[in-house]
């Protein structure tokens, strides 16, 4: 996307969400691509239609629903011939659903499925079953987190890539039923 303002920061570090209007504006996957890209810096909505390859109405109207739910916030307004154009941008850098709700988690996945499809170059996706104890559950937790907030970006010009993070624990299995890799 060209033609970008400064980026001003946003004012939260971190955003936990919780209310049902964020979980409804969460669970749609354009919803969760939008966010994708609003994550680094503010645009428009014509640009956010270029970069998603959709139509401005269809952005306008998600935009609305994100913004209604305190996800995004118009971070500066412009005036051009004759109009407003309005930048938007996420109201976080990160944010943490703490219940995850299965609306939601499926919307995301939905949207890194429309990512990966789109990606030029080649994707890491892996699944992996792991047998651990909480204490190491809770430790690798706590390396995958620290391994994706201290990552160093680099400059402008640079391909954006993205992360998607998961550890959870499988649901009871029955007797006799191996989940092993």
């Amino acid at each position: 996307m060209h033609d970008q303002p400064p980026s001003p920061q946003p004012p939260e570090e971190l955003q936990e969400i919780g209310a049902p209007e964020q979980f409804a504006a969460l669970a749609h996957p354009l919803r969760q691509r939008l966010l994708f890209v609003l994550g680094h810096r503010p645009a428009t909505i014509s640009q956010l239609a270029a970069h998603l390859d959709t139509r401005k109405g269809n952005v306008a109207h998600h935009l609305k629903v994100l913004r209604e739910a305190g996800l995004v916030h118009i971070a500066e307004t412009r005036r051009v011939r004759g109009g407003t154009e309005h930048y938007y941008q996420r109201t976080a850098r990160r944010m943490v659903v703490a219940e995850p709700r299965a609306d939601g988690t499926a919307a995301m996945l939905a949207a890194v499925a429309q990512e990966l499809q789109r990606s030029p170059a080649e994707i890491v996706l892996t699944l992996r079953h792991l047998r651990l104890s909480p204490a190491k559950a809770q430790q690798l937790a706590e390396t995958l987190a620290r391994l994706v907030d201290e990552s160093e970006e680099d400059g402008e010009g640079q391909p954006m890539h993205s992360v998607l993070v998961t550890l959870y624990q499988q649901a009871a299995q029955p007797a006799g039923t191996d989940t092993s890799p």
